[in-house]
């Protein structure tokens, strides 16, 4: 709908339908709009010399199409007051169009070009990783917690630990001495009394070990599946504008990972292996707790068998065991296994515990090492494979993406209307200046 009222201050207000764009209707040529199809008119020009210059601009704007750029032409159109907000939102999306079509890489055109563009998304996403990984810089994702590689790190070692030191194995007073008194016996032989075979010992250890090694495998390969995400999306950040570098990149840096992944695990296993054959410390601590243990040997003997005690106790009291159940030993009359039993049992606490530690820390050094030479070295290997056979794989790079172009080309359709559109508006302000110059 158009229509035009002079109002007292002299300001011509038209109200217009912007959804139609047609054309206006020629100067001369004035229709009689009523009833429904008013809804539907053209804007019309005016006889009036002052108001015909704006109604002209607001039809060349919509003939640009302006709004699909997101420019709101108005509904209510006050000479004077309208066209420099319309020339500053026109503005505003050009500059911001232009700073975006900058912001895009140039599309490669030779070997050279890619390869250099391969470096440095190479060489930029190696920094991120430095930081997130190795460093505990987060600035490039400071909101992001879960790029916050080496605070995560921690988080996933303590729980490690945690159940390390919760897990069925360091339940120390359940079945206290069974295990350790059938090992005995079925280890026994021709040898000294009093004498504990190593043997016994190490079969203890190695089921043990055996029934807990699940938990470093479990620990190592969770990390890993962390570092590959992490990875993952620093690639793709700093490589989102060449889509089959991206492509690539991502798909070397998983094998990468998942070869370090792999080495990892194996080197676990490894471990798990060593402790099983050889039950060896250093750590003066073993000494300090085992002695401080035996030294409730002859009280716990004596709760089980002692002669001068009824009714005897179905439980024992132990320092670093709490509460133990006996009615089960008391089925052995032979106190010297007993006794045998009770050595090997404080022995292995006193080694378990340093082993645990052992692990921990174990596994804390060898996944800092191989997260250093990943951000440090391992990651050029990417480069290697990006490269292929005689470094045909990088020809793939000059190909961009349909996204890309796609972008590109609506960028530059949308700066080429708006600097018509502004032009447009430039000229008729320059027209309404001119008039208002010529009345005075």
């Amino acid at each position: 709908m158009g229509s035009y009222d002079e109002a007292d201050s002299g300001n011509i207000v038209v109200i217009n339908d912007y959804e139609d764009s047609q054309p206006a209707t020629p100067p001369m040529e004035q229709p009689k709009v009523v009833g429904a199809a008013a809804a539907q008119a053209p804007i019309i020009s005016s006889y009036n010399d002052k108001i015909r210059p704006l109604l002209d601009v607001i039809d060349r704007l919509r003939l640009l199409m302006v709004m699909k750029e997101g420019i709101q032409l108005p509904t209510i159109v006050v000479v004077g007051d309208c066209l420099p907000e319309i020339v500053k939102n026109i503005s505003a999306k050009l500059d911001a169009n232009v700073s975006e079509l900058e912001k895009m890489p140039k599309a490669l055109t030779s070997i050279a070009d890619a390869t250099q563009a391969m470096m440095r998304i190479i060489q930029a996403a190696k920094e991120s990783l430095k930081k997130l990984l190795w460093r505990g810089e987060f600035d490039e994702y400071p909101e992001d917690n879960t790029k916050h590689g080496t605070a995560r790190f921690v988080e996933m070692l303590n729980r490690f630990s945690d159940e390390l030191h919760n897990c069925e194995e360091s339940n120390l007073s359940k079945d206290f001495l069974t295990e350790e008194i059938k090992v005995l016996e079925d280890v026994k032989g021709i040898e000294l009394p009093n004498f504990l075979p190593c043997e016994a010992f190490l079969r203890i250890l190695r089921r043990k070990v055996e029934r807990i090694s699940y938990l470093p495998i479990k620990f190592t390969e969770k990390y890993w599946d962390y570092v590959d995400d992490v990875v993952m999306s620093v690639l793709t950040r700093h490589s989102e504008m060449y889509y089959h570098l991206k492509v690539a990149a991502k798909g070397a840096a998983h094998n990468l990972v998942q070869k370090l992944r792999e080495q990892s695990i194996n080197w676990v296993k490894e471990i798990a292996e060593m402790e099983k054959l050889t039950g060896y410390t250093c750590n003066p601590d073993y000494m300090m707790e085992w002695n401080k243990l035996m030294n409730q040997k002859d009280h716990f003997i004596n709760q089980i068998s002692g002669t001068n005690m009824r009714p005897l106790p179905c439980s024992v009291n132990l320092q670093g065991f709490g509460e133990i159940q006996v009615e089960h030993l008391r089925q052995h009359s032979n106190v010297s296994i007993l006794q045998q039993a009770f050595d090997l049992k404080m022995r292995m606490v006193a080694y378990w515990k340093i082993f645990k530690v052992r692990l921990v820390d174990s596994m804390a050094l060898h996944l800092q090492y191989r997260v250093h030479n990943l951000v440090n070295n391992d990651i050029d290997e990417i480069v290697k494979e990006l490269m292929g056979p005689e470094g045909h794989g990088i020809e793939k790079m000059l190909v961009e993406s349909p996204a890309v172009v796609a972008k590109r080309e609506k960028l530059k359709n949308s700066i080429k209307v708006l600097k018509e559109s502004k032009d447009s508006v430039a000229k008729i302000m320059d027209r309404i200046v001119l008039y208002d110059a010529y009345l005075v």
